[in-house]
């Protein structure tokens, strides 16, 4: 659609036509222009502006109406100059088009009504009213490929080595230049053995040597907290889109099932007919 319409959207900045006043008042019935006497409307300059670029609708009003009226006084001549009958690719893009138009409106205007701040306070509760506050831990490693480097680094620190320079100094890890240091994470974001260890320590305890796909790590943690549900403004977007999934799966599950529909056979229409364009191209 952009790429048939380069030449129409271009048109809209270098086209500076004066045009007749309006009404005060203008509805989408109101005649903007005629040619060869078919109307052109406030509503059909409308439909256009919805449908261009962002870039172009936000152009001033004074700049882009002049160019849309002479957009559409251009195609509608162009348009009336096709001899014959109107091809069939473009009867049935039109009508592809307009059911597309029609379906998105639907639609929208059930989500509209479906999606409302009940709704998503509704969600927010099924999901967080109940919720146990969730454990957080803050810990720190020391990354080194061998058992034997890992039992000789939890021995230097049973001794009263420090932990961060031991970290900066032996670590292979990329945390290994800040003291081992790994910030604040929650369960199921640590591979598994690295996670069972630090869900039984206490707040400044030290591991025996842990055995991941990474390597061997020296665990510390330094301190835990309790996560409480996040406010529903924090997940009000994603709790919208999520509804809005459900929803829009439902919507088309509703609008087929409620109608009577047949299907040809892959006999009677094969899948290879996507092959054949000259099918509509008369």
């Amino acid at each position: 659609m952009l790429k048939r319409n380069k030449f129409w959207l271009s048109a809209i900045l270098v086209a500076g036509l004066a045009l007749p006043a309006l009404a005060e008042e203008p509805t989408a019935d109101t005649v903007v222009a005629t040619v060869n006497g078919e109307k052109i409307t406030v509503g059909h300059v409308l439909a256009v502006k919805g449908s261009l670029p962002e870039q172009y609708q936000a152009l001033p009003d004074d700049v882009l109406f002049p160019g849309l009226v002479e957009q559409l006084i251009q195609q509608v001549a162009l348009s009336q100059s096709l001899e014959g009958e109107v091809p069939l690719r473009i009867k049935l893009t039109a009508e592809n088009e307009l059911n597309a138009q029609r379906a998105g409106y639907v639609m929208d205007q059930k989500l509209r009504a479906a999606i409302t701040d009940e709704a998503i306070q509704a969600a927010y509760d099924e999901r967080y009213a109940n919720m146990e506050p969730e454990t957080e831990y803050n810990a720190s490693h020391i990354l080194v490929e061998t058992e034997d480097e890992a039992k000789a680094i939890k021995k230097q620190l049973d001794e009263g080595a420090d932990f961060a320079e031991l970290a900066k100094e032996k670590s292979t890890g990329p945390s290994g230049p800040n003291g081992g240091s790994l910030g604040w994470f929650g369960k199921g974001m640590m591979v598994k053995p690295f996670e069972d260890a630090v869900v039984t320590m206490k707040a400044g305890e030290i591991s025996d040597p842990v055995k991941t796909q990474f390597g061997w790590h020296v665990l510390k943690l330094n301190e835990t907290r309790l996560k409480d549900a996040p406010a529903l403004e924090d997940v009000k977007d994603e709790l919208e889109a999520e509804i809005q999934q459900k929803l829009v799966e439902q919507i088309m599950a509703d609008a087929t099932k409620g109608a009577e529909i047949t299907r040809a056979d892959e006999e009677t229409v094969p899948a290879s007919v996507l092959s054949h364009p000259e099918l509509i191209d008369n």
